[in-house]
């Protein structure tokens, strides 16, 4: 009988925060920008240059270790961690190991298995290094400093997860509750929120841990389940070949499906960390607990609860919008203008979800007013137009932020009620299609429906589609 393994997971999850402000000092932290222009004397590590500590950096680091179920240290300080590195300009960064600013937590996720609490062993707060940039043309590489001194939290899980599923319920879990506080806009894919794995593989019944390796270069949650199961798998043979898993940082390539060796792991005294000698203690007040706590948002838990109870939502539909604060604002926002919840839900999950997938869009690049979305649903309500062309017009919405009262008025979108114009044109469709009106008088249904999507047509989507099936029901007799 072949062994039973199991695979044991903990996550380091760096995150950068969305201050305007670098750690520490007052450049830029906007993404992009041209090489070396977000820069000063402190974050690209001039000698004699000193560091001054951003507030903003600490709030956020509380507030997400609050929403965390974290213990916040009342007196937590910096320290040095010594390595050398191109992009790591005062050869050493500046970050949390003797006493971070919040420990001892968890997040609760939920997957196909149930609920489960995930252990936050720490937060701490650090320098962001910069950038090497490889050019193959030239067979050289380029440092960008841009992005030294970016402010980052890294939340450092216990090897709490099992599973692929498990690891994604728990990126997923703390990414919306990072971006609920607004401390991070939390883009993998612009790397504001990045994670590292450490993987070990033991036999199922197993105390000890096995020997564990780390997972670089995971920049979206469909590579982070491939790197999963990619390492679980070579972990797995090189056990049953009876060989030793090395201890080291190994870089995962997405495309290859497959990672390789970067280097043996290193422990915390390769790195000699001390105190750092230029930046004072933090010293946290209860008090200022206490504002961090009274300033804490919603979140998304909450707001599910409150859109059952408050809004009559169903639990999914709920789910769904609150997946992103983005789609959360915008329905409470258009709830409020036009006290239709569920209408304006069912926009959002159908119409919006479908734009977003078709252009590829995250919904944060939804920039349509709720002005706007709140009046189409007026307009429908009211029986201007119907929802055909309703749809139509939200498509106008998405795209353009058009006023829909107006477009409605200058393309002539309103429905007509006109019986005698109705009349006349289904008279002429009727006349037309006599084998139709045959095959409904021998019982086919079918044939109504043909001769109501052709008065559609005629009438450009413009008619009220109740009235159309009384007058074709009165003229077939």
């Amino acid at each position: 009988m072949s062994k039973q393994y199991e695979t044991v997971i903990g996550l380091e999850v760096h995150v950068e925060l969305a201050t305007k402000t670098k750690i520490f000092c007052s450049c830029s932290t906007e993404f992009g920008g041209a090489p070396n222009t977000h820069t000063c004397p402190v974050c690209t590590g001039m000698p004699g240059s000193l560091p001054v500590l951003n507030k903003q950096v600490v709030e956020y680091a509380m507030a997400v270790g609050l929403a965390a179920n974290c213990k916040i240290n009342q007196d937590s300080k910096f320290d040095r961690k010594n390595y050398f590195y191109p992009d790591n300009p005062q050869n050493y960064q500046i970050s949390q190991l003797y006493l971070p600013i919040c420990h001892d937590g968890y997040v609760e996720i939920d997957t196909s298995a149930g609920k489960k609490k995930i252990g936050i062993h720490e937060i701490h707060m650090e320098e962001d290094a910069g950038k090497l940039i490889h050019d193959e043309w030239d067979d050289c590489s380029l440092v960008d400093f841009n992005r030294s001194g970016v402010p980052l939290i890294e939340i450092v899980s216990e090897p709490d997860m099992r599973s692929g599923e498990e690891v994604n319920a728990y990126l997923e879990k703390l990414r919306l509750i990072i971006q609920y506080l607004g401390a991070s806009d939390c883009k993998l894919q612009e790397g504001s929120m990045r994670a590292d794995v450490n993987l070990s593989i033991r036999e199922v019944g197993a105390k000890e841990f096995g020997t564990r390796t780390e997972m670089k270069n995971l920049n979206s949650f469909k590579a982070i389940s491939r790197a999963i199961e990619g390492e679980r798998k070579r972990q797995i043979e090189l056990i049953e070949e009876g060989k030793m898993i090395t201890q080291e940082t190994r870089r995962w390539d997405d495309n290859k499906e497959s990672s390789y060796a970067m280097r043996s792991k290193e422990d915390a005294k390769d790195y000699r960390y001390f105190p750092d000698p230029d930046l004072p203690p933090i010293v946290i007040s209860d008090e200022w607990i206490k504002s961090i706590q009274d300033r804490q948002p919603e979140l998304r838990t909450e707001k599910m609860a409150r859109y059952q109870d408050v809004f009559n939502l169903s639990e999914y539909d709920a789910d769904i919008i609150t997946g992103s604060k983005h789609i959360a604002d915008i329905f409470e926002a258009v709830t409020e203008l036009c006290g239709k919840p569920k209408e304006v839900a069912n926009w959002l999950m159908v119409e919006a979800m479908r734009l977003l997938k078709e252009h590829e869009m995250e919904p944060e690049k939804m920039c349509f007013s709720p002005e706007n979305l709140a009046k189409l649903i007026q307009l429908v309500d009211n029986g201007t137009i119907n929802r055909t062309v309703a749809k139509e017009v939200f498509e106008r919405i998405f795209a353009e932020n058009v006023d829909p009262e107006k477009y409605v008025e200058e393309k002539g979108l309103k429905v007509v009620n006109d019986e005698g114009q109705l009349r006349e044109t289904i008279q002429g469709i009727i006349d037309a299609n006599p084998q139709s009106v045959a095959d409904y008088h021998s019982g086919k249904e079918k044939a109504m429906g043909f001769l109501v999507g052709q008065t559609m047509k005629a009438m450009k989507g413009k008619a009220g589609p109740a009235l159309v099936n009384q007058i074709v029901k009165e003229l077939l007799g």
